[in-house]
């Protein structure tokens, strides 16, 4: 395996790729699979869409701001100037993006990869520790920030990160810095595989992992899921709940509708009800969202509002046939399910229309194979539980990390799912094979939010696992021993789970705490956590 000439002058990314052994394997079986060597994405999605539909079309909405494509790429030009110009920002180097989804944040993804630098993308509700780490391992120059996101990243104090922040009032503001530009770039010349992103990952083990991305992966998830599953119309108006900080919200929320020339519409944050009226309000005819929110707007009594959809998708979690069938009756709508990972970019199992299975992830998407292997990586018979395997035109590539060679085993990236094919080549969903714990779309490590609890004084020692839930599929649930004198009571559980939200992302918190003598545990003091799932199985059931 070789790879083209990097445009990168800084080369912190390429240098820490997994040695060529350990890659997946790829590859790239539809003719639109097979891109150029030198490949700039931002120039594809949207410099291309600009001469190709003209700068007039409407690009992102808000509830109160409209963006035409033309602007969009004014901005993210003057973005790259910035950077580059003010902040000598070369190609390769990385740039931390936090916020919630608005067009500025967009702007701003846009213009580091048009300077050939590499986006780091993170959510906007993680804490300064965490930040503090994944600043440590993917070491950006800068950070772009949303004004009132401000507090976390400076109390993260990262040596030698210079910040930006927009959507404020100084004079230091993005915005403002945009203004003194004259919106005039001519994108670095990339290599197809020169790393454009950097998203994390959560590991099990609690420390991040940190999965590197190529222009080309980014359309190659355009130009399968999207092109041969959802099958978007330059039409269509996108809108959906997952951060642009995930992989499945960056490529349901941007790369998918700008592919296309479509429109997409960002909300930084709405319950049920709310998304609902901004379905209704702005037209939308795709959306992107978990199960959980599926469920609540269903209890909601808004399902008329989603009318005029010609397409929902389910991902982040899986999607059970109940729903399913509830939500099929309720709208005539097909939810589309499907499975995706980080590490993979975006979702490699899904089916459409009248391929839908019920309760049935789908079939592996145009550009994907799949099959179902055991401990040692043999396949295993159709109707019997093995560990999901798959391979494609993406694969994982962990940055300077050893779980490579548990991720990638002979070629084939193992996802840590446990799945059956039927005869019909349908997947199956049966359960994460890790101490992955997946709530309300959102993948959160058991040791970690072990690890926040254990900080707290009054916590003697505590195991933290996924446990059922009807509303969010799973929720973290917490055992705890407590030290000497503390009370087992409601007002503890409280103080450990607020302790927690103050440490860790508040989405992570334990929504259920037990108080326990004991855990479970090893002849050498392991913890057991499939133990523990089995009690929080059994108390739920």
């Amino acid at each position: 395996m070789e790879l083209s000439p990097s445009a990168h002058a800084d080369s912190f990314c390429r240098d820490r790729l997994p040695p060529f052994p350990l890659w997946p394997e790829l590859h790239f079986d539809l003719p639109e699979l097979h891109y150029p060597d030198r490949l700039n994405s931002a120039q594809r999605l949207l410099d291309d869409a600009v001469e190709r539909w003209g700068p007039d079309r409407p690009c992102l909405l808000t509830p109160t701001e409209r963006w035409t494509y033309g602007e969009l790429q004014h901005r993210a030009n003057q973005v790259a100037q910035v950077l580059t110009e003010d902040f000598a920002i070369r190609p390769g180097t990385r740039v931390l993006l936090r916020g919630p989804n608005n067009p500025w944040l967009v702007a701003t993804w846009f213009g580091v990869l048009k300077a050939g630098a590499v986006a780091v993308t993170t959510m906007p509700l993680l804490r300064a520790t965490e930040l503090s780490e994944l600043s440590g391992i993917s070491r950006p120059a800068v950070a772009v920030c949303d004004h009132r996101f401000l507090g976390e990243l400076v109390a993260a104090d990262t040596p030698g990160l210079a910040v930006i922040a927009y959507g404020g009032a100084g004079e230091d503001d993005l915005a403002q810095r945009c203004a003194g530009k004259s919106g005039r770039f001519v994108n670095v010349d990339t290599a197809a595989d020169d790393v454009a992103l950097i998203a994390f990952t959560s590991g099990t083990t609690g420390r991040p992992k940190a999965t590197l991305h190529f222009h080309r992966d980014i359309l190659a998830n355009a130009d399968t899921f999207s092109r041969h599953v959802l099958k978007p119309h330059q039409d269509d108006v996108f809108t959906g709940t997952p951060p642009l900080a995930f992989t499945f919200g960056l490529g349901g929320l941007v790369v998918f509708p700008l592919h296309v020339g479509a429109a997409t519409l960002l909300i930084e944050q709405a319950g049920p009800e709310q998304l609902a009226d901004l379905v209704a309000e702005h037209r939308v005819t795709v959306l992107f969202t978990a199960p959980t929110a599926y469920r609540a707007i269903m209890a909601a009594g808004a399902v008329d509002k989603l009318s005029g959809l010609r397409r929902c998708v389910s991902a982040g979690e899986a999607l059970p046939a109940q729903v399913w069938e509830e939500f099929h009756a309720a709208t005539g709508h097909r939810i589309i399910d499907g499975i995706g990972a980080t590490e993979m970019l975006h979702v490699f199992i899904s089916a459409a229309d009248q391929d839908i299975r019920p309760g049935s992830t789908g079939r592996p998407v145009p550009g994907y194979r799949a099959r179902i292997v055991d401990e040692q990586g043999e396949p295993v018979a159709d109707g019997q539980p093995g560990l999901l395997a798959v391979t494609g035109p993406t694969g994982c590539r962990y940055m300077d990390d050893p779980r490579q060679s548990t991720y990638v085993r002979d070629g084939w990236n193992v996802t840590g799912d446990t799945y059956i094919r039927d005869q019909e080549g349908y997947f199956w969903y049966v359960a994460r094979s890790d101490d992955m714990i997946v709530s309300s779309g959102y993948n959160i490590a058991g040791p970690e939010v072990e690890k926040a609890l254990a900080a707290h004084p009054h916590v003697e020692e505590c195991g933290v696992v996924g446990a059922p839930d009807s509303k969010r599929g799973m929720l973290v649930k917490a055992y705890v021993i407590l030290r000497p004198g503390v009370q087992a009571n409601e007002a503890t559980a409280k103080e450990l789970q607020n302790h927690v939200k103050r440490t860790i992302a508040p989405y992570k918190y334990p929504r259920a705490i037990e108080f326990v003598t004991e855990l479970p545990r090893t002849s050498n003091g392991k913890l057991q956590r499939g133990e523990l799932r089995r009690r929080a199985h059994s108390a739920a059931s």
